[in-house]
């Protein structure tokens, strides 16, 4: 029997590339019974959300936490309210919110899928022993989610 209640899938991790896009394009295309979610994914917006709202700070470590916090309210929301998370994590940049994203995950009982380049397989060894399934493409994504949602190869 085949489950046609959408899925709720949390896309956490890098920003700097379509790894998201592709996904989403993915299942649309497959016409799978998924929704997404997602942190803000505006790299500006996400550093500045706590000093343009709440007001400035001269230490650079009360600007950056005022930011976290208020990341977190959608972060934590949305991971919890995920049926699966799927955490990307980048060769180019440290990936710390993915970390955590991962963590928060497994913390809470989550499905976690993983992607990363090879060349990431040793430092996250953690996380990928914690997961689901760990991927390098997000086209592997989508084709994972295409068998947990209706059993399809």
């Amino acid at each position: 029997m085949v489950d046609e209640r959408p899925w709720t899938i949390y896309l956490a991790g890098e920003i700097h590339t379509d790894w998201r896009e592709r996904i989403v394009m993915g299942a649309r295309a497959a016409e799978l019974p998924v929704e997404f979610s997602s942190p803000v994914t505006n790299h500006e917006n996400s550093d500045e959300c706590g000093v343009s709202i709440l007001g400035e700070e001269s230490n650079p470590f009360w600007k950056d936490h005022k930011a976290a916090k208020l990341n977190a309210i959608r972060t934590r929301t949305l991971i919890q309210e995920a049926d699966m998370v799927v955490v990307c994590f980048g060769d180019k940049y440290r990936q710390w919110n993915a970390a955590f994203d991962a963590g928060f995950a497994i913390a809470n009982d989550k499905p976690l899928i993983v992607i990363h380049p090879p060349e990431l397989t040793h430092p996250l060894k953690e996380i990928d022993g914690a997961a689901q399934a760990v991927c390098e493409h997000p086209e592997q994504v989508v084709k994972i989610l295409r068998y947990v949602t209706d059993g399809e190869l």
